[in-house]
């Protein structure tokens, strides 16, 4: 990272980012510098500082050149925004999988189709955690019925792990995501029962049986030895905690935002076939992004008005991105009907998410359950109360009381 100067040690504190881990709007200082100085230097929650990208273009230019690098923040000395990185694996995982010959089994299983995630059988899994918040006395939690059991049992049967150990590795996935609030020891410790887990779950295999792509994986690797046992079950690990995370988050946000939209539930209902627009829509305007996208500058360049220098941290607001009035009209309305809808929730070009199928489909027909199951649903108070879990990485509600 770029020395401070004499000047820059007498000037005003940066403000310090992230801004908010509330879900229910954009916070308002986004919105502010996107218009004001959407290339801005701020202080980041590991004590460093960092450029924060609240543009649309400027994004699309920063996940497009190659003089901003992923990778390289893994490495030892590199700029962090919170808390430090436990290895390479972790943070370019996508990149050890393709090296060791693992990475076309990983997109097989997230691609367009999803052998393991046929459209009944998520249909069903959906339908039994809104039976299961139905027996009980009102209000219901959908958060926890919905949109945490939802990605719980996608992403178990996904990967081949047992449902019964959802709660344990929720908890532990909860964890590893949560800023501040624990210290780089305690993570590490949380990270490694994960890791354990995962290792262990990996040896108890029968080859050539595989319950999942854990198991897949493993069996794969065994004939190739292009990762360490440590390195895949960090790889794994973050399959699941990842998928899991951002497929809870954004179900809990998209559902809290649905639900003040009475008119568009009625209407998605009446025609369910224009569910995948009312997806793309609600992927453009969750806030889900505690943190933010990051990038290592890895030679001198100038991004916007700024001069970005060789080691500098850069970090996209994805969140502030998708309501960029030079990309999307009237972005504060929600209009399930938007096309184009470019928004940037899974990156841009060569930096897309490879769970981003996962992610539409599967939304897509959990919405349609919940509204045909629960037609009446609707929160059991105010929007301004529901409660938001603090410092989350992945931002989600800790509750959404509903009736229905």
């Amino acid at each position: 990272m770029t020395a401070p100067t004499e000047d820059a040690a007498r000037r005003e504190p940066l403000p310090r980012y992230p801004f908010s881990t509330d879900g229910d709007r954009l916070a308002p200082e986004l919105a502010e510098l996107r218009g004001r100085c959407p290339v801005a230097r701020v202080s980041t929650n590991s004590g460093g500082e960092a450029w924060l990208v609240t543009g649309y273009e400027l994004t699309q230019h920063v996940l497009r050149d190659r003089a901003f690098a992923r990778s390289v923040l893994a490495e030892a000395e590199s700029p962090a925004q919170d808390a430090p990185i436990l290895a390479p694996e972790l943070l370019d995982a996508m990149n050890h999988l393709q090296k060791a010959g693992l990475r076309d089994e990983v997109l097989k299983a997230l691609g367009r189709n999803q052998p393991e995630l046929p459209a009944d059988w998520v249909a069903e899994a959906t339908r039994e955690g809104l039976d299961a918040m139905a027996r009980e006395s009102a209000p219901g939690d959908l958060q926890h019925h919905f949109a945490e059991w939802v990605a719980a049992k996608c992403m178990c049967r996904l990967l081949g792990l047992p449902f019964a150990d959802r709660a344990w590795l929720a908890h532990r996935a909860d964890v590893d995501l949560t800023m501040v609030t624990y210290s780089p020891e305690e993570l590490a410790r949380n990270w490694e029962e994960i890791r354990l887990y995962m290792q262990e779950y990996m040896a108890a295999r029968r080859p050539g049986e595989p319950r999942g792509l854990v198991d897949r994986l493993a069996d794969l690797n065994a004939d190739s030895g292009g990762l360490t046992v440590r390195q895949l079950s960090n790889i794994v690990s973050v399959l699941f905690v990842s998928g899991y995370e951002d497929f809870a988050s954004f179900l809990g946000v998209a559902a809290f935002n649905l639900l003040q939209k009475p008119e568009v539930m009625s209407a998605v209902r009446a025609r369910p076939e224009t569910m995948p627009q009312c997806v793309e829509e609600l992927l453009r305007c969750s806030v889900v992004l505690g943190n933010a996208i990051p990038r290592y500058v890895t030679r001198d360049a100038q991004l916007g008005d700024a001069s970005v220098k060789e080691g500098d941290l850069v970090l996209l607001s994805l969140d502030a991105v998708n309501f960029d009035p030079a990309a999307f009209p009237d972005p504060e309305a929600f209009d399930p009907s938007r096309s184009p809808n470019p928004h940037l929730r899974f990156g841009y070009g060569r930096h897309h998410c490879p769970g981003a199928h996962l992610v539409r489909r599967q939304s897509d027909t959990a919405f349609r359950v919940l509204l045909d199951r629960l037609p009446d649903i609707r929160l059991a108070v105010p929007a301004e109360e529901v409660p938001w879990h603090p410092n989350r990485m992945a931002i989600m509600p800790a509750r959404i009381p509903v009736i229905w």
